[in-house]
Formats: C-alpha cells, structure tokens, sequence
C-alpha cells in the first residue's frame, strides 16, 4: 500500500489524539494542519512537525488525499463539505453532523464526487469491541435478544477546558457519547428499526468548574438526560440512557444478552475495554482474552479508510455507519419531543469485523 498524505482542520483538544493515534500506521502521514486562529494551527504544527496552512491553502495543496476534520461539531458539515468539494477523501471526528438536514448533503456529495467519507468514532476497530464482536459471531450467547448501554456522568464542565460546546446545539450527552455507545451497538447487533425515548433539562444553567473559567455560567440549551429504547431490525431491543445529571453509579457501560449468555464490555468507547463473557447455567463471569490489538487509539479509522481507498473496498468507521447513528440520536430526541415511536428510515449493513493476528501497525489485508 502506498503512504497517503493526510492533512489536519482543527488544532483544538481531540487533534494530538489524532497525531497520536495516525503515527503507527505507514499507509498515512500527517503532513500540514490548518485552524481558523492560524498562530493556533502554528504552535500545533511546531510541537508536532506539521506544515501549518491556511483551511484555504491545505485543501488546495495537491499532494493531499485525506483530510481529517477536527473542528468543533457545529462546524462539522460545513468543514467536510468544503474538505470533498476540493476533491479530498474527508474523515470527522463525532458526530458526523448535528441533524440529518446538515448530514444529507454531506453524504450525496461525496457519493457524487466519488470520494470516500469516514467518522468517528473508530472504536469499534479496538480489541475490545472486536472481541466481543468474535465471540458473537461465533455463538458465544446465541440468539442476542437484549442490549443496555449506560453513559452516566456529572457533565464535562469541572474539568474541559472549553465547556460550553457541550450544552449547546450539537452538544448534550447524547450527541457527544452517544455515537460510541451507538456505534457500538450497530456494530454488535446491527441496524436499529425504532426508537422511543423520554428527554428532560434537568438543571437550566451549569457553573464551571475548571482553573480557566472557574465560577462561569453556562446556559443549557440541549437535553443532559435521555432514556431511550431501541429496536433492532433483528428483533432485540436495548436500552440506552446518556447523561450529565448523574453523580455516580453502579450501572455497566455495556452488555449484550443472548439465549445462551451474556456479554459485557467494560469501556466500548474505548479501544482496549476489557470483555466478559457469562454462559448460561454458569455463575461465574469470564474474561475473555483480546482476539485483537488493543494498542491503537483515535485516527485508526483514517488508517482502515487508506487501506480501502487503495483496495477499493467498503471502509469501517464509515460516513453511513455515522449517518445511521445520527439519525438514531435524532430520532430520540424527537420521540421525547413527540411522545411517540419514530421509525429509523436509514439502514446500514453491520461492518465487516477485523481479520485476527493483524500486527500492531496494520488494520486491514
């Protein structure tokens, strides 16, 4: 395979994530970055060897093949529309849009550019999550019929640095964790056919907490609770709650249950969350031994998107992969908005597990 340039919009807090989690694999190379506060995108490109560009002139530059899209949420359909339009593969950091109305157009014009389109989260592509996809597929619980998937927390506000983008528009537990535990799901049990769900504000304003804007109100403009169940075209149904009003709890992040057992993966937005494994009749969980790498991180799914770029293939951690959970998380806040189940009306076949025995620096084959 030959090396991709890849080029970096957005110099903010997920970036050395990505120069981080992109630097094992020799099929890309990080070569220049770009940010709206070009003296940000500067000190960003000095403290990692990056070429630091104007967004106009990277997306010019012809060497170029992908561009990660790092910027803020609101600002995530925009960026990748501009990145396709000049003729470049695009990969967004989570969510892919903040509605279907700003995710649609992003999809046709990629599909009409013939150019590839990926998002985060690339989790899926961990050993955790690989994992617990073998021992499914291999009848580890049989026939999955239930799912729950339980993010809980008190809010970012006590400790991000910026943290009001989290309780505006595109914000909100739902959107910012919920394309993991989502992501997850999909990838486990497949597309979801309906969701019904019950949404609430549960505190108007939040006060910061962290050293840089200590004692600052935060007005809140998204739902910080949301319950929600969803049908799979399957047949099983999950359970999901996203939260920042929760100050701790007992609760498993995720877990899938079958006619002959249960599975449960202790952090699925994470790339090296730990599996176990209860067999019916048993009592006695156990943990299962990581049939993948766990040693990747964040901008995996820009790799698995170069190999497939160059093979031709369908790509993991894909544009329609994220499209379908935004429509997921949509259609949940509209059923707690409505009162009222809302069919899922995009679809997505589950994407291809990893092939065992990869080693550390290679995703694909």
């Amino acid at each position: 395979m030959e090396t991709l340039k890849v080029g970096l919009i957005g110099t903010g807090d997920i970036a050395p994530a990505y120069i981080r989690g992109c630097a094992p694999f020799n099929v890309i190379d990080i070569v220049a970055c770009a940010d709206l506060l070009h003296d940000k995108a500067e000190a960003f490109a000095a403290a990692h060897g990056l070429k630091a560009l104007s967004v106009a002139d990277l997306l010019a530059r012809g060497d170029i093949d992908i561009v990660i899209n790092a910027t803020v949420p609101a600002a995530h359909a925009e960026v990748a529309l501009q990145i396709i339009n000049a003729g470049k593969h695009a990969y967004s950091e989570k969510p892919l849009a903040i509605d279907r109305a700003e995710a649609e157009p992003v999809m046709r014009a990629a599909v009409a550019a013939g150019l590839r389109l990926g998002c985060a989260p690339d989790a899926l592509l961990g050993g955790g999550n690989q994992t617990a996809r073998r021992a499914l597929d291999a009848g580890a619980i049989g026939l999955p019929v239930a799912g729950t998937a339980f993010f809980l927390s008190r809010g970012p506000e006590s400790w991000h640095p910026n943290p009001d983008i989290f309780y505006q528009r595109g914000g909100g537990p739902l959107l910012d964790m919920g394309p993991y535990f989502l992501t997850a799901l999909v990838h486990l049990l497949g597309p979801v056919a309906r969701v019904s769900a019950s949404a609430a504000i549960s505190f108007p304003e939040r006060i910061a907490a962290s050293e840089k804007h200590m004692g600052r109100a935060l007005p809140v403009e998204v739902n910080t609770h949301v319950a929600g169940t969803l049908e799979f075209a399957s047949g099983a149904i999950a359970s999901l709650i996203a939260s920042f009003d929760i100050s701790g709890h007992h609760l498993p992040p995720l877990e899938i249950h079958g006619s002959e057992g249960s599975l449960s993966l202790q952090k699925p937005n994470m790339f090296d969350g730990e599996v176990s494994l209860l067999q019916a009749g048993s009592r006695e969980w156990e943990t299962l031994p990581f049939s993948h790498t766990t040693n990747i991180g964040r901008g995996a799914g820009v790799a698995v998107m170069a190999y497939a770029i160059q093979s031709g293939r369908p790509h993991r951690a894909s544009g329609a992969l994220a499209y379908h959970v935004l429509d997921i998380m949509c259609a949940l806040e509209e059923s707690a908005a409505q009162g009222r189940h809302i069919s899922i009306q995009s679809t997505i076949e589950r994407p291809e597990p990893l092939p065992a025995g990869l080693a550390d620096g290679e995703l694909d084959w």
